[in-house]
């Protein structure tokens, strides 16, 4: 694929993307609501957009792997918590395919009528959702993200030229705050309505999230992304808010964007207002062509991130393999696709842009708040974690770091999440339909193959092709110490995880790298740890990322965790993240050169382990294989007991323990 290869820019370009189409739909519905206070409803909405994307930047990069919200709350709660994230962007997902489709057609009905009318209409958007549908299905490129950025920044000028000259035709201010009678137009439940349309821009956070991944960034990269991607929503929020509440008034308590035309193609009925018609003619077509390559885009990119979060949730095992299925000579989730772009087509028959966004912000809004969540419990779960960058203005609170921005998103987010189940009977029947399916789904296919419902478990890219090739482990936990060992303990997960048969692709196995904090019982157990210590594991886990990665087909993930006891943490870990072996460093020299079969090989492992290793050995939900020095080394044991040695030369072990 691209991994590692993108940039700033095309973060910026996917983030911008979510604004940018929302414009051309959302405008319409929400001064439809909020009338004469829809600039500052937009204004709102950027607030909280800021507030979004920090906690999802801070969460992508304390642990880079696709998912956004379901990825962050997996390590902030556990696989149920993030499957219900994982299930409620995907409706999203859904709803934006179907969204994006349906508007593409009205700004193209604007060269030609009929294709924004009745039968043709629908048609042309099911054309629109199968040609996405197929493109996704054969693959997209790193080139691809690069024509996004081109489109995003030609758009974003297009827009401030719409609203410059807005402002200079046709803004009068009194003519925008003369009609507002608040608590009557608008009221204050359509003023709420109004506000969580606004956030159906934000899915390009979820997208942007789902690329850490891919991307190559610094801290300094990720806070001018943040003030970019701010200031090019409050710019074309506002602005356009004001444009066409200035344009098309609030008369009687309506205005013309509430009207059909003027909700389905919004910003042509705002240029097509305008009182000079050299600007007005000008812009039309170019704002219509524009808006529909746009939204198609959208469209596409919609499909990518739900093919995307899809492949996640297959390979955690939260939605069964079949759905999760892999083209075999394309490597995408086809099936996935197929089934998404049928739901879109469906729902565009509704022609209803009001109910869909409606049923889209129910989604939004439950993933949002996981994710403000998440990222607040990371605090104190992970305090130690790597992050490049922090969410800003936190405060100390029991003895962790609270970060303010995140837990007022997270009360905003869950309150105007709340407000649409009471407020927009479509978006509760659907949206709660939807969940409940979802759950029940979870349950059986976890049930079913007699997996735990609250934790990990990862199979391979392999595991979803239509004949996968044999691994014998799909996951694995390694525990690293910063020991010369470490390496030898990291290839020999590289070579039980590799699949050398995979000549392309992302996820041949997962190896779980591990550094564990033992805490003296002298001391609380978010006591802090010393910074040279702090640096030693950061030092280890990245050297174990780069070893294990050199293997084909394998993914490294790294994390700390506080513990009193070494082998109580690697085995509550192990079963926390379903992994399917450990790999282990014997903590003495072992009688039989190169590894021995543990558990049940017949000889006493008081002979040649430690007290940690027995005890993983012991209590592991899984096979755990031995990794030994040379038994004419005799190696430093590691404080605290650590199963850590200090000679290089290990082998491969046998696999021991209890199976899943």
């Amino acid at each position: 694929m691209f991994r590692r290869s993108l940039g700033s820019p095309a973060l910026f370009a996917v983030l911008y993307s979510g604004v940018a189409s929302s414009i051309y739909f959302a405008l319409g519905v929400v001064s439809n609501h909020a009338l004469g206070l829809t600039p500052v409803v937009f204004l709102g909405a950027g607030f909280f957009f800021l507030l979004t994307l920090m906690t999802y930047i801070e969460g992508a990069t304390l642990h880079p792997e696709r998912g956004g919200s379901t990825n962050f709350a997996r390590y902030a709660f556990n696989e149920l918590v993030s499957f219900v994230a994982g299930w409620a962007v995907l409706l999203d997902y859904v709803i934006l395919i179907a969204i994006t489709a349906f508007t593409a057609t009205n700004y193209l009905g604007t060269f030609w009528s009929p294709l924004g009318e009745g039968a043709v209409e629908a048609l042309l958007a099911i054309a629109i959702i199968a040609v996405v549908a197929v493109l996704n299905v054969r693959g997209l490129s790193a080139a691809r993200f690069q024509s996004i950025a081109r489109l995003a920044v030609m758009d974003l000028v297009l827009q401030v030229v719409v609203i410059v000259l807005g402002l200079a035709l046709v803004f009068d201010a009194s003519a925008l705050v003369d009609p507002i009678d608040l608590g009557r137009a608008p009221g204050w439940s359509d003023l709420l309505f109004a506000f969580t349309i606004a956030t159906v821009a934000f899915i390009g956070v979820e997208s942007a999230a789902g690329l850490a991944r891919e991307v190559a960034v610094d801290a300094r990269s990720l806070k001018r992304l943040i003030g970019a991607g701010t200031a090019a929503t409050m710019t074309t929020y506002v602005g356009m808010a004001l444009v066409a509440l200035t344009a098309l008034p609030v008369r009687g308590g309506r205005t013309e964007l509430g009207s059909r035309s003027g909700e389905e193609a919004p910003v042509v009925a705002v240029v097509n207002a305008y009182p000079h018609r050299g600007p007005a003619d000008a812009l039309h077509y170019v704002v219509a062509g524009t808006a529909s390559i746009v939204l198609i885009t959208a469209c596409a990119s919609a499909m990518l991130g739900l093919s995307r979060l899809a492949y996640s949730l297959a390979t955690n095992r939260q939605i069964p393999s079949a759905v999760g299925r892999l083209h075999p000579t394309r490597s995408t989730p086809y099936v996935i696709i197929v089934i998404a772009a049928v739901l879109a087509a469906a729902l565009t028959l509704t022609a209803d842009i009001e109910f869909l966004v409606g049923i889209y912000a129910f989604g939004a809004l439950l993933a949002f708040t996981i994710a403000h969540v998440s990222i607040t419990v990371l605090r104190y779960r992970e305090p130690d974690g790597e992050r490049p960058f922090r969410v800003p203005l936190s405060v100390r609170v029991g003895g962790g770091s609270l970060p303010l921005p995140a837990v007022f998103g997270a009360v905003a987010s869950a309150f105007a999440w709340a407000s649409v189940v009471v407020t927009h009977g479509g978006a509760r029947i659907v949206g709660i339909a939807w969940m409940v399916a979802g759950l029940a789904l979870y349950v059986i296919y976890r049930r079913a193959g007699e997996k735990p419902l609250l934790a990990r478990v990862l199979i391979p890219e392999a595991a979803l092709r239509a004949e996968p090739p044999e691994v014998e482990y799909g996951s694995i936990l390694v525990p690293i110490f910063g020991r010369p060992l470490d390496d030898d303990i990291v290839q020999t997960a590289g070579r039980l995880a590799g699949d050398d048969r995979l000549d392309e692709g992302e996820g041949g196995a997962v190896i779980e790298a591990l550094w564990v904090f033992e805490i003296p019982m002298s001391l609380p157990i978010d006591a802090a740890v010393p910074d040279a210590q702090l640096k030693r594991a950061r030092a280890a886990l990245a050297r174990a990322k780069a070893v294990g990665e050199e293997y084909e087909g394998v993914e490294v993930a790294t994390a700390t965790v506080r513990a009193r006891r070494t082998g109580q943490a690697i085995v509550e870990e192990a079963r926390r993240r379903g992994v399917e072996a450990i790999v282990l460093a014997a903590e003495e020299p072992s009688r039989i050169r190169g590894g021995a079969l543990l558990g049940g090989a017949g000889a006493p492992l008081e002979n040649f382990v430690g007290d940690v290793t027995k005890y993983v050995i012991d209590k592991a939900p899984c096979r755990v294989v031995l990794t030994a020095p040379p038994a004419d080394v005799v190696p430093t044991p590691p404080a605290g007991g650590d199963p850590a040695a200090s000679a290089d030369g290990g082998a491969a072990a046998g696999a021991g323990g209890s199976g899943m």
